[in-house]
């Protein structure tokens, strides 16, 4: 039974024993809600996402498109692939580099 993490995302049908998964675990989120693409799964528990967005410039009075990458925890329970969407919420820092953990990841067919 996976518990309510005050966010509209469907809980993975999937259990785990993670103690870091907001679903089965203890971790609570807060803050930020953000989108983005997987662009790598090799590291234990951890995967890569990249965010793509536009920059506008003032002097030209156009966007250019910049991109930003973050690391977020993956639990147990969801089970990302690579070129997917993937949505993040931040939580307190499990690591030096890593404060979202990964809540809803797009359906491979």
């Amino acid at each position: 039974m996976a518990k309510n993490i005050g966010l509209q995302v469907t809980p993975p049908k999937r259990t785990c024993e993670d103690p870091n998964c907001p679903f089965h675990g203890k971790l609570n989120v807060r803050g930020k809600f953000l989108e983005g693409i997987v662009t790598s799964i090799k590291m234990n528990k951890t995967i890569v996402v990249r965010r793509d967005f536009l920059k506008f410039i003032k002097k030209y009075l156009r966007y250019e498109k910049r991109h930003s990458t973050l690391h977020a925890h993956c639990p147990e329970c969801i089970q990302p692939v690579v070129n997917k969407k993937v949505k993040v919420a931040e939580c307190r820092p499990i690591s030096k580099t890593v404060s979202f953990v990964v809540v809803e990841c797009e359906e491979s067919e």
